[in-house]
């Protein structure tokens, strides 16, 4: 087992902090990780014509609503979002709806 020493708890990473906390990753690092998930989600609804992905966060599901968002403006046809429950998000065309 590894010893921790020195460990401080960042700002925003403490218990009974609001949702409206700022994400912890730089302006890089969220360009690029919306990017990822625009090709990897991408080409998993390309192929099933739906994709899901875990939304533990407020910020995760606001990047998955984003990456939806750009999903349809690139293909010209709607990509919806729909929450399969309190932890995942299903992005997915018109014709893998749920009832």
């Amino acid at each position: 087992m590894r010893e921790l020493y020195n460990v401080r708890v960042l700002p925003g990473e403490g218990a009974g902090e609001d949702d409206a906390a700022a994400t912890p990753l730089t302006a890089d690092e969220e360009r690029r990780y919306r990017g990822l998930l625009f090709t990897e989600l991408g080409n998993e609804i390309a192929d099933r014509g739906w994709a899901r992905h875990p939304a533990y966060t407020p910020e995760d599901r606001r990047r998955l609503v984003d990456v939806a968002e750009r999903l349809t403006a690139h293909w010209g046809q709607r990509v919806f979002v729909e929450a399969e429950d309190l932890t995942r998000l299903r992005l997915c065309l018109a014709s893998h709806r749920t009832p």
